[in-house]
């Protein structure tokens, strides 16, 4: 069996080639975009420093800021450590932007788990939910993973919505991730219809897997964790918003308090890991597509149904693999596990959380925990039991954690 793999290995390392140039290339542009972003800020030595207490005005979290701004070519960002998560910061963004009897509109169907228990879908309402605050929902569904642009321009149209909110990730769904390029079809649209409207990005996993960003195409604000992407495995916590500055002053606000907003926050020993994360970020993020690619190739020749294709065009950084069983998808997360470099010994097994219908199983041996760019891999135990993998800060590792995820499964059937 091992000689086997090992031949399988070979043969798909060569067969994905042209994908591995054609990610080189995204990195190499991403790598420019973060220098210069570094050098045109004039980032020096002395913005490493910390804060702590209230970090009145701090100077190198106020320039980590900037940097952001010029990277997304937002007028304004907010990058701290006391955002916790990205579905913190997404309920910050919400919560500022919404106000009671406001609406907001999802097109790209229900959002992810998380993000659902903000707003206050399904039964266990929270009292904490934007719905408790009286801020009406709607959704508009994908078809065949397309917007639908004319029920988008005609609700539009026909009613007073407030915020749209766009998922690029796919979430715990079946459904693909989005392209830049459908995103920037589906700006258009909305424009032509509404000038007004705020447009919010999700764009958790997304964050330089391409060569532009949401706002650059027409979005008003953007969201995202530090434990992913632009993380790159050294952020030890923190999320952004990046946007337009009357947007960013509210969820300043909101995060803080009304008269306060970015004046405050203190660093508490982030800055270094902040820039240093950022530096190496589309490294860490063409390694995650890299392990993405390999991994999408080999499933689909053992024969499991995965997406995307290893040669199709990706929007993220997460690949997604039906395993069909509750069994193979517990044998390959506890795979994945084995191959992590902390906790390898650990025997991850369903369980329930927080802000989930289902059992969970998250497999992730991390440095930092909860960070997904670093080799993870969890799905919700629900048909058609789709484990969705993401990260690998290099390439090495990350191929190494996939096949002792095959090498799981394969002794699951003895």
């Amino acid at each position: 069996m091992e000689t086997n793999i090992q031949n399988l290995v070979k043969e798909v390392e060569e067969q994905i080639k042209p994908q591995f140039s054609k990610i080189e290339e995204i990195c190499e542009k991403n790598s420019i975009k973060v220098i210069k972003a570094f050098q045109d800020c004039n980032l020096q030595e002395m913005h490493l420093n910390s804060s702590t207490g209230y970090g009145i005005d701090e100077p190198g979290r106020n320039k980590i800021e900037e940097i952001y701004s010029k990277i997304f070519k937002a007028e304004d960002s907010l990058v701290r450590a006391q955002l916790i998560s990205g579905t913190h910061a997404l309920a910050v963004t919400l919560s500022a932007l919404l106000r009671p009897n406001d609406t907001m509109l999802s097109i790209t169907g229900a959002p992810y788990d998380t993000l659902q228990t903000v707003i206050g879908l399904g039964e266990n309402v929270s009292e904490s939910s934007l719905k408790a605050y009286g801020i009406k929902y709607k959704q508009i569904e994908l078809i065949d993973n397309e917007f639908d642009i004319p029920k988008i321009q005609e609700t539009l149209k026909s009613n007073q919505i407030k915020l749209v909110e766009i998922q690029r990730s796919r979430g715990y769904s079946t459904r693909k991730s989005l392209t830049i390029e459908k995103i920037e079809k589906a700006i258009k649209a909305i424009r032509e219809v509404n000038k007004e409207v705020i447009i919010m990005v999700d764009n958790c996993y997304g964050e330089f897997v391409q060569e532009k960003e949401p706002i650059e195409i027409g979005a008003d604000i953007v969201v995202g964790s530090l434990m992913k992407n632009l993380g790159a495995g050294i952020a030890t916590s923190g999320a952004y918003i990046s946007g337009k500055a009357k947007l960013i002053k509210l969820c300043a606000e909101r995060l803080t308090a009304p008269g306060i907003g970015k004046e405050i926050g203190p660093s508490l020993e982030q800055n270094t890991k902040f820039l240093k994360g950022l530096f190496f970020a589309p490294q860490v993020v063409a390694s995650s597509m890299k392990t993405a690619v390999f991994s999408s190739c080999i499933l689909e020749k053992l024969g499991f149904d995965v997406d995307p294709k290893y040669n199709e065009k990706r929007a993220d950084i997460v690949q997604t693999i039906k395993l069909g069983t509750k069994e193979k998808l517990i044998k390959f997360c506890q795979g994945i596990q084995k191959g992590s470099p902390i906790d390898s010994n650990v025997i991850p097994e369903p369980s329930p959380m927080g802000g989930y219908e289902d059992e969970v199983i998250m497999a992730a041996g991390t440095f930092t925990e909860g960070s997904t760019i670093e080799l993870s891999a969890d799905g919700p135990i629900r048909p058609p039991y789709i484990a969705y993998m993401q990260g690998g800060l290099t390439y090495e590792y990350g191929k190494y954690g996939v096949l002792k995820a095959i090498e799981e499964m394969e002794k699951g059937k003895a």
